[in-house]
């Protein structure tokens, strides 16, 4: 699912939810949703070099971070990235995100070696602090 991101009045970038899933539960789970996921992961994500190092990017995953856990009420959002990305790395620590681990050779990099992929996620219990730490930077 993605989005254009608009900055000053002009598309910088764009970001997506993506691994969109809702859980298998139990037969007859109170639990079970429909139309609506369990779990996201937010990525896919580019800036024009203009927008980078800018608030772009934090009110933009703001947004999509608020979005799944206030409106789709997900249990997990998640984001990966080439483990050899500092800037996106420490982007995405920025968020608040917890570092969950890496997939060693994870799949094709764009440099055309094979990539490791690290992983994080906010969790939903962790949404009311990490929401309002954003908050916080972008007042």
């Amino acid at each position: 699912m993605p989005f254009a991101i608009l900055w000053k009045e002009r598309v910088v970038g764009t970001t997506s939810y993506f691994e969109i899933r809702p859980w298998q539960w139990p037969e007859g789970s109170a639990l079970q949703r429909h139309g609506r996921p369990d779990v996201v992961e937010i990525g896919y994500s580019w800036l024009a070099a203009s927008a980078q190092r800018t608030r772009c990017n934090t009110e933009t995953k703001y947004l999509l971070l608020r979005h799944a856990f206030e409106v789709w009420d997900v249990h997990r959002v998640a984001f990966r990235t080439d483990v050899r990305n500092e800037m996106s790395r420490a982007a995405i620590e920025r968020l608040g995100a917890t570092l969950e681990g890496i997939r060693r050779a994870d799949k094709p990099g764009r440099d055309g070696k094979v990539r490791d992929s690290i992983f994080f996620s906010i969790v939903r219990p962790e949404w009311p602090a990490v929401g309002a730490a954003l908050e916080g930077r972008l007042a």
